[in-house]
């Protein structure tokens, strides 16, 4: 069940920017306790050395490479560097991605620039050199991770270049998935929601807290149908269903992983 043995997994943001379980270090800890070997990139050496030694620990095998998502030169040859280590790749999950609020008036146009590529240009980049590899070879499975920013909006508090660049990417992969369905590669959307990871105290707290974050956390939990965020590893069973051999009629399609969230509609 779920077994990706003899697969060679790329996990993009598979760090994590504080102590904990971000979704692209789950994701990558549970890829290879599945069996694939990893290739973890990240753009912070020692957060994707941790993720690696995690890996190691356990007796999985991953390997790390530094790479800016955003630089398509960096890009290209970590590709290539996955295909010297490895010789093929089965499976791409793009997970690099982050927010800032504010609406289309109050929002530097570099900060909108910013959004748009970190957020959609980073996929982009993942597939365009991933595609032709998994082509070649006869099939792979490819997850993007969006947000449930794409599908809810707050008027309160809007992320206007955080919300369409998300929803681009829901977009993107439906483009990818029926391009690329009769060369035997699948592309998929994953969305979480309210998420406890290492972003909440890192960043999330100082943005919506007020620098309280046990008061941020609880207004978080309350507003989740099911009476909790989720984490990281919920993501990670996600994306591992997705790219596992019992999802390969799926294509094209979105997975929300939010606890209710998005079905609850406006509070």
């Amino acid at each position: 069940m779920l077994d990706l043995t003899g697969k060679v997994a790329i996990v993009t943001g598979a760090g994590s920017v504080g102590p904990g379980w971000g979704n692209g270090k789950a994701t990558a800890v549970l890829l290879a306790r599945q069996g694939a070997q990893v290739f973890a990139i990240d753009i912070a050496a020692e957060a994707v050395a941790e993720t690696a030694a995690l890996v190691d620990g356990e007796g999985g095998t991953c390997t790390t490479h530094v790479c800016d998502m955003l630089d398509a030169a960096a890009v290209e040859a970590a590709i290539a560097a996955c295909i010297a280590r490895y010789g093929r790749i089965d499976i791409l999950v793009n997970n690099v991605g982050g927010s800032h609020p504010g609406g289309p008036v109050d929002m530097p146009e570099e900060v909108w620039d910013r959004q748009i590529d970190f957020n959609l240009k980073t996929p982009f980049l993942g597939c365009k050199y991933v595609l032709p590899v998994m082509e070649a070879q006869g099939g792979g499975a490819i997850v993007n991770v969006s947000s449930v920013a794409a599908l809810r909006m707050s008027a309160g508090r809007p992320h206007v270049a955080y919300s369409a660049s998300k929803a681009g990417v829901i977009a993107f992969s439906k483009s990818v998935a029926l391009t690329y369905a009769r060369q035997r590669i699948r592309c998929n959307t994953v969305i979480p929601g309210l998420m406890h990871t290492p972003l909440v105290e890192h960043r999330l707290v100082r943005q919506l807290g007020a620098n309280d974050a046990e008061a941020l956390i609880a207004r978080r939990h309350a507003s989740v149908p099911v009476g909790q965020m989720g984490s990281g590893w919920d993501v990670a069973h996600a994306v591992l269903f997705l790219v596992s051999e019992e999802a390969k009629y799926i294509t094209g399609t979105e997975l929300a992983v939010d606890g209710g969230f998005t079905a609850a509609g406006p509070v």
